[in-house]
């Protein structure tokens, strides 16, 4: 095992009051820096009232690669690199993952330092099912590829965790909406810990029209999970197909299942209409 030692900290999302004292600690004391964006970085150096003691570098997903293998150099040869991002913690979605990895495979120990966290925090407070809950980052940005990716979580038995750019955000509950149905469970928080914090709680088209006018700041979507989802689309194709031969009407049909599973009516509907 190389004496170096990998720290991935999590920092404030919103209020600096937030930071953990091992934050600071590192700060003071690690060798290297690795921060997403070092101006971000000496603003909350100063809200902290702590000075780098060590080198501080940029590490963001445009420089990673090339600069992955100098820091791992550093820490085979037995120095302490702290590495930071904008907020929350390092390699979840954010950069970071690569430099574990690499780490790892160098024969480093890694450790963690936990701080705030918006998934958890929005999950807290969105007022859904938090036994079991999966995190599922940024959905793809074409409509198509999301489609295709919601229609593999339509029927997901755990809360879901999304994070959303503002000005997608409308977009991206309608489609979510499409895909689940518009009166699935949801909740949007905005702004988490920050002067304006704000969580909308309601179903998925009542929130996409919300959203219509527009929504600002840092956004964390909290979904619900379906009900019923053991069932999956294909366990109940052959019987909608089968109701629609003997002359039922396919939306009727689709609409009477998905009530009755929890299944999307709009993913029986598109697979009833692709198998045929």
């Amino acid at each position: 095992m190389a004496d170096g030692l990998l720290v991935l900290a999590g920092t404030p999302i919103g209020d600096p009051r937030d930071a953990p004292a091992r934050l600071v600690s590192w700060l003071a004391q690690a060798h290297v820096v690795a921060a997403e964006d070092t101006r971000r970085l000496h603003r909350l150096t100063e809200q902290l009232e702590v000075s780098p003691r060590g080198r501080v570098l940029s590490y963001h997903e445009h420089n990673e690669r090339a600069r992955t293998p100098e820091l791992v150099e550093r820490l085979s040869a037995g120095d302490s690199v702290l590495l930071v991002t904008d907020a929350g913690m390092p390699s979840v979605s954010d950069p970071g993952y690569r430099l574990v990895t690499a780490a790892i495979a160098a024969n480093v120990r890694v450790t963690c330092v936990p701080g705030p966290s918006a998934v958890l925090m929005a999950l807290a407070v969105s007022g859904l099912p938090t036994d079991r809950f999966c995190f599922e980052g940024f959905l793809p940005r074409k409509p198509g590829e999301r489609a295709r990716h919601l229609a593999t979580l339509a029927t997901e038995p755990r809360t879901m965790v999304f994070f959303e750019a503002p000005h997608r955000l409308a977009e991206m509950l309608s489609a979510v909406a499409d895909a689940f149905g518009p009166d699935r469970p949801a909740a949007v928080c905005r702004e988490l810990t920050k002067t304006y914090e704000e969580v909308r709680r309601g179903g998925l088209a009542e929130l996409a029209d919300w959203a219509v006018e527009g929504a600002r700041g840092e956004i964390t979507v909290v979904v619900a999970g379906a009900r019923g989802a053991s069932v999956a689309v294909e366990d109940v194709l052959p019987e909608v197909l089968s109701r629609v031969a003997d002359g039922e009407r396919l939306k009727d049909v689709c609409a009477e299942i998905a009530s009755a599973t929890g299944l999307s009516k709009k993913a029986l509907y598109d697979a009833a209409v692709a198998s045929r």
